[in-house]
């Protein structure tokens, strides 16, 4: 099977030929303007917290971790796979510099939340 799978991968076009565990993700993200700040949401499910990080540079934040798959430690065959568990980043660009706000966190119900309070 695995030569088959090897096979498949060269056959894909140059841009493609990533295995889908090498290949980086983007989640989904909701920005919010707020009286004093800014509020991120990101569909992370199934993503630990310890795997999240958050950084910020000018007017960009920066999220990325890695989603594991838990459940599948044993060697098994798929019959099918949707879900990608590998690398993830998703970059977001704000209109004004966001460096320098605080920055709170909160996970829950497989949604990241992020507050960037403006400093001013």
């Amino acid at each position: 099977m695995a030569h088959s799978i090897d096979r498949y991968f060269r056959l894909m076009p140059a841009g493609r030929r990533q295995r889908p565990a090498e290949r980086r993700w983007a989640p989904a993200a909701d920005v919010y303007q707020t009286a004093d700040g800014w509020l991120v949401k990101v569909d992370l499910a199934g993503v630990s917290p310890e795997e999240i990080e958050i950084t910020v540079a000018g007017p960009v934040l920066f999220i990325e971790g890695t989603r594991r798959d838990a459940f599948c430690s044993e060697t098994v065959a798929y019959h099918q796979i949707e879900i990608t568990y590998s690398r993830f980043e998703k970059t977001l660009r704000f209109p004004q510099v966001i460096e320098g706000a605080t920055i709170e966190s909160d996970y829950r119900d497989g949604l990241l939340i992020v507050r960037l309070r403006s400093s001013k």
